[in-house]
């Protein structure tokens, strides 16, 4: 913020010139342009900014324009980067920069503000996750007032005063921030001689001081300077400031020098979904509070953070199916299998304590059974809700959390309602309920009607939720934890969003993703597809409110297949598979494009090519069976399926029906397999919206359809694949990404995680790079092509490195599946050429734990299976048994759960003192206890955070953290 409001005087108020310099390089056809909130500088109308110009000093390239304003001057600013028509190629993230003119300052006097490009990475520091939880002391610094010196220009001759301001979010007590350098005023490079900063909030040190035109060029660096005498001088280059003398040189220079150069902050965390949390406390699945416990684990093993998986009601179709926690049934309530019903209560009769103690006994099952426990819970709470509804629903706290919640809970409660009245959740079964009103809500949860306890019940179980959930999250930030959750890319089509907000959806269509690492035959996850236009249209109010909702509880927050944002893979809504696909938006082949190729036989490409020979040989002696009752006679030798059967669904249906009547003579699943693959031969897809318009299938080369046509149509249509799928797309991407991406993004002050996995697009990571979006880093999906274990050491520093997710097999288990592959990791990882143990033993695991530990990444973070299996003893239970999901299975039930409770882990010391040790010794930031006292009412020890010593593993000296100024801002743009 160029705050030039911090002087007094009584001068004439006259026209003041007012230059913008900035260093940035750009490419070819680009400049940068400065708009702002007054006409002067366009009022926020990009094509009528100030348009500035470039100059070359020394190896930068600086960008320059001024204008002219009065002295009474304020306004607000940012800087674009613009094509030759003034469109917008990139904009600046952050918070707008104020410009606010000293009083009293003289007409024709020269102010010159001396900016650096705003990266999404710059913001991070004020996150909640940076600013609430790590940096928290920092940030409850007292706010001082820097000394004015106006009135010493006046008298001072061929003087310019020089404000200097810079960010630094991580400062200890005691401890000041200066500036000293190559002059006397900045102490010849002697930190006691230097100018001290004065704290100006938000992380912000600012001084000023009188400099003789003489003492330029200026060299100078920022510092710490403790009381102690410790003293951190900033990494990198020396800072340099120079005026032109040539010219009428300024009077003010206004530094803003953007983030201290540290050396880049790094923590560590664990992962675990919430469902698979064990503890004596919880009845059949992990609670909501259980996570204090949890977080009392994580801090004594030197962990900074906790992950988890979405955390919403998916309760859709009242059976084990649910146990999907990325099919939400509202994206704003929480899931009631997560409730402590003991906590419901500070008076629960006898008859409901021993319910209770029945239920815990019955429910401690090795996995979750998920239909048992939500059903014992919800008919437990019911009991409650009869004792004490009028209580609660009554109190001042419970009105206070209805009223900041009432636009979602309300709807939420009408459709549970309903869902369990029709048995079912697919709205368009509710007769006059199908389509969503106000007024039709408003009936639904009147105080006069008939189930409107019913309707109070919801409301019931969601507070709880929310004061269970705001009570573990509290504490997480207490004990100096981020909290970080899982935004789901889709929500269930049978859901709350579907029904009150129909319009922000393409209900004819299904989400998914294409072949890659997790299914090498894609996926169809059965979401609908957003409707982005329409989200645009009240600025993505929706996803902001999400985000707003998820900001009560988390700090940090995980954005579930990052792709999506840039394109989504869509699938018809009759779609059971996920092969058949087409990426949304998309510039599609043309009919005319395809002519021009010499294509023009569009049936033969569109539709299925189905040879009888194809048929023989897939069905064998059934195949006059499945031609009879599939297919009908098309050309000569060749089939077309029947009008009942021409998609996955509908072949489904039938083949359910034939097997009903026991007409099958082969597996089902086997028929129902080789049919769909007879419907997927196919080369191009042929779109239902425009039928002049195609997509290349995914893998065409792989079909039959492909391989018998003549070698000029296939050279051609593999040009034209490669070129829809890794080529003509980018800058579309690119651009419906950064529409999209920054809504959500500024909706929180939450840290930003992308899971970036999969088919990623070229334009994905300078995106998410621009925006400040921290990347995903699994070793055994190397992002490199000629690589097949990625190099943990090499990973940016905008990254979670990780050795496994939820959405693939465990440490122990990876290791045990292949042996071939094992083989070659020990040989070109471990670096050993003897027999790898066929078993993941404690120091195999120990090695890839530090080879995480010891990255670059921001952050590591570790499933909790990965570090049990560093103690043998916990490694008895097949490796298998801790994965939590299989994605090539869409109907996996998710219901993993630790085998050994928070309370036993607590109490393994040697366990936690290997974690922490590697912790420590990798250089990470960890959460240390100052001292262990509990008070008359219980609460815990105090916690102070360890965030500045010794954060650089060795061999870490090498992370790049100055700023780059290039046409793609710099890569390691944020240093914290």
């Amino acid at each position: 913020m160029a705050n030039l409001g911090l002087f007094s005087g009584t001068k004439t108020a006259k026209s003041v010139n007012v230059s913008f310099r900035l260093p940035y390089y750009t490419h070819w056809g680009q400049s940068l342009l400065v708009c702002g909130s007054k006409p002067v500088l366009g009022s926020w109308d990009v094509k009528k900014g100030l348009l500035l110009s470039p100059v070359h000093q020394g190896e930068e390239l600086i960008w320059c324009g001024s204008i002219s304003v009065p002295s009474e001057f304020s306004g607000e600013y940012s800087y674009y980067l613009v094509d030759d028509k003034k469109n917008v190629l990139r904009r600046e993230m952050g918070k707008k920069r104020q410009l606010v003119l000293p009083e009293g300052i003289n007409g024709g006097e020269h102010v010159e503000l001396h900016d650096l490009w705003q990266t999404g990475g710059d913001a991070i520091p004020f996150t909640s996750a940076f600013k609430d939880v790590i940096f928290r002391r920092t940030w409850g610094l007292n706010i001082e007032r820097s000394p004015g010196i106006q009135n010493k220009l006046d008298k001072e001759v061929d003087a310019v005063l020089v404000h200097f301001k810079i960010c630094c979010p991580n400062v200890e007590e005691e401890t000041s921030v200066y500036v000293i350098g190559s002059t006397a005023k900045l102490g010849r490079w002697k930190v006691q001689d230097g100018l001290k900063l004065y704290y100006a909030g938000d992380s912000v040190w600012q001084a000023d001081a009188l400099m003789q035109k003489g003492d330029f060029p200026i060299k100078y660096k920022y510092c710490k300077y403790g009381k102690a005498g410790n003293f951190s001088l900033e990494t990198g280059a020396h800072r340099h400031l120079s005026i032109d003398t040539s010219k009428y040189p300024p009077s003010y220079i206004f530094l803003s020098d953007g983030m201290m150069r540290e050396m880049p902050w790094r923590g560590a965390g664990v992962a675990l979904p919430m469902f698979s949390v064990r503890s004596e406390a919880d009845l059949g699945v992990g609670e909501f509070l259980d996570l204090k416990l949890l977080v009392d684990w994580a801090v004594g093993s030197g962990f900074h953070l906790v992950q988890l998986l979405p955390i919403n009601d998916t309760s859709v179709n009242g059976m084990w199916w649910d146990s999907y926690p990325y099919s939400s049934l509202s994206v704003f309530a929480l899931h009631p299998l997560y409730l402590r019903v003991e906590a419901l209560s500070e008076n629960l009769p006898e008859t409901i304590k021993k319910e209770i103690q029945e239920a815990r006994e019955q429910l401690d099952g090795k996995e979750v059974d998920y239909e048992a426990t939500l059903a014992t819970k919800l008919s437990i709470a019911k009991k409650v809700f009869e004792q004490e509804k009028d209580l609660i629903l009554n109190s001042i706290s419970f009105q206070k959390y209805f009223s900041e919640n009432e636009q979602w809970l309300k709807p939420y409660a009408a459709f549970c309602f309903l869902r369990d009245f029709f048995e079912t959740s697919d709205h368009s079964q509710w007769g006059r309920f199908s389509c969503f009103t106000e007024k039709k809500l408003e009936k639904l949860v009147s105080k006069d009607s008939l189930h409107h306890d019913i309707i109070r019940f919801h409301y019931y179980i969601q507070f709880h939720l929310h004061a269970q959930l705001t009570e573990a999250a509290e504490y997480a930030r207490n004990k100096g934890v981020i909290l970080k959750g899982d935004l789901p890319i889709g929500v269930d089509r049978n859901s709350v969003d579907t029904w009150v907000y129909p319009n922000l959806f393409r209900m004819n269509t299904s989400t998914g993703a294409p072949p890659d690492y997790f299914d090498k035959n894609g996926q169809n996850w059965g979401f609908p597809t957003y409707n982005w236009e329409e989200m645009s249209k009240d600025n993505y109010a929706w996803w902001r409110a999400r985000l707003t909702q998820m900001a009560k509880y988390f700090t940090a927050y995980r954005i579930d297949h990052i792709l999506g944002f840039f394109r989504i893979w869509e699938l018809p809504e009759h779609a059971m598979t996920g092969l058949i696909g087409k990426f949304r938006p998309s510039i599609p082949l043309s009919k005319e494009e395809l002519e021009k190729e010499g294509i023009w036989d569009f049936d033969r490409l569109s539709l299925p090519y189905v040879r009888q020979e194809i048929v023989q040989e897939k069905f064998g002696a059934s195949w006059t069976f499945i031609v009879s009752n599939f297919l009908n006679d098309y050309q000569k030798g060749r089939y077309e399926f029947k009008e009942d059967c021409d998609t996955e669904k509908k072949i489904a249906s039938k083949l359910k029906m034939l097997a009903e009547k026991c007409m099958l003579l082969e597996s089902e699943d086997k028929i129902r397999r080789d049919l769909f693959d007879l419907l997927k031969n196919i080369v191009l897809i042929r779109d239902p919206e425009d039928s002049s318009k195609f997509y290349p299938r995914f893998n065409l080369e792989d079909t039959s359809s492909f391989q018998d046509l003549d070698d000029h149509s296939k050279n051609v249509l593999k040009r034209l694949y490669y070129d829809y799928y890794f080529h003509r797309q980018e800058n579309l991407w690119r651009q419906n990404a950064l529409k999209t991406l920054p809504a959500l993004l500024d909706s929180s002050d939450m840290l930003a995680c992308g899971e970036d996995l999969g088919l990623v697009p070229a334009c994905v990571h300078p995106v998410m790079q621009e925006l400040g979006l921290i990347g995903l880093r699994i070793q055994r999906m190397a992002s490199e092509p000629d690589q097949e274990f990625g190099i943990p050491s090499q990973y940016s520093y905008m990254t979670v490195c990780a050795p496994s997710c939820h959405d693939c097999s465990t440490l122990r288990a990876w290791w045990e599946e292949d042996e071939g592959r094992r083989c070659r990791y020990f040989k070109n990882v471990v670096g050993s050429d003897g027999i790898p143990p066929s078993k993941c033993v404690p120091e195999i695991a120990h090695f890839v734990l530090r080879q995480h530990v010891e990255a670059p990444s921001m952050w590591a973070i570790f499933p909790l299976q990965d570090l049990l299996a560093l103690k043998e003893e916990y490694t008895t239970r097949p490796a298998t048994e801790e994965t939590i999901n299989d994605p090539t299975n869409p109907k996996h039930y998710w219901r993993y759960r630790v085998h050994v409770t928070l309370e036993s882990l607590m109490n393994d010391k040697e366990l936690i003192s290997s974690i922490k040790d590697l912790v420590c010794a990798s250089g990470r930031s960890h959460p240390s206890i100052e001292e262990t006292e509990t008070d008359e009412q219980g609460n815990q020890e105090t916690i102070v955070m360890s965030t500045g010593k010794n954060q650089v593993a060795k061999g870490q000296e090498k992370i790049s953290i100055g700023k780059q100024l290039t046409g793609v801002p710099r890569q390691e743009a944020c240093v914290l």
